[in-house]
């Protein structure tokens, strides 16, 4: 089984706590594990891409980062809580 990076890590703790439906779900279909890696991956490449488009207007690598982590951040880790 690969390992989580710190976003996987970042997404299970939250989705523990704020999705706990969805992760009983995931868990009972034995997909939580491809489901966190799945939004690692989407979140590196989306990040790398931002963090490209970013420099190119001028802020500096840690300022590009910061700002694709803060555009990215919510559409796979840091979901919205279940109702």
């Amino acid at each position: 089984m690969t390992p989580l990076t710190q976003y996987g890590k970042m997404a299970e703790n939250h989705w523990r706590e704020f999705l706990p439906k969805m992760v009983r779900e995931l868990e009972a279909t034995s997909r939580l594990h491809e489901m966190l890696l799945e939004a690692e991956e989407k979140t590196k490449d989306e990040m790398a891409s931002l963090r490209i488009q970013l420099t190119k207007q001028g802020l500096t690598a840690d300022q590009a980062h910061r700002q694709a982590w803060e555009m990215v951040r919510e559409k796979y880790i840091l979901l919205p809580p279940e109702e």
